[in-house]
């Protein structure tokens, strides 16, 4: 019997910083969370009401490092911000393959992103990095 639901190798992301293509070759785990501002009110005369406003996305993904790319990026946005004042903002796009074969389009606009962990530097085993996400949206493009 075919598999029925998303194994993790169903997923690509991409990420674009001020219009330019980031090489991630080796994505290993990606992460996302809608956020929310709850808002609630306590009435005298009935049960609580409660409402979630809108609030952007986080989350984060893990690379293994390939290259000097991610280092090179939070380098340059660093740089921007002490010689200009300058603020970047990147865009994400996650790509799943749907069981259906169909594809889903994610595009997270007005990013952030910060190097959570640039790595860990040992013997015989591989560098992980973690890049951590804020995002205004997300917004399904297909």
């Amino acid at each position: 019997m075919a598999n029925m639901f998303n194994v993790g190798r169903d997923c690509q992301v991409v990420l674009l910083w001020n219009g330019t293509r980031i090489n991630m070759p080796i994505v290993t785990g990606f992460q996302s969370q809608q956020q929310t501002h709850q808002v609630n009110s306590t009435p005298l005369n009935s049960p609580p009401i409660f409402t979630d406003i809108e609030n952007g996305w986080r989350g984060q993904f893990d690379v293994d490092r390939s290259s000097a790319d991610l280092d090179s990026l939070i380098a340059a946005k660093e740089a921007a911000f002490w010689n200009a004042g300058t603020i970047g903002q990147g865009t994400i796009y996650q790509y799943i393959t749907e069981k259906d074969g169909s594809t889903t389009t994610w595009e997270y606009a007005g990013c952030t992103v910060r190097l959570s962990d640039a790595g860990r530097w040992q013997s015989e085993n591989k560098t992980s990095q973690r890049l951590e996400f804020n995002a205004s949206t997300r917004t399904k493009i297909s």
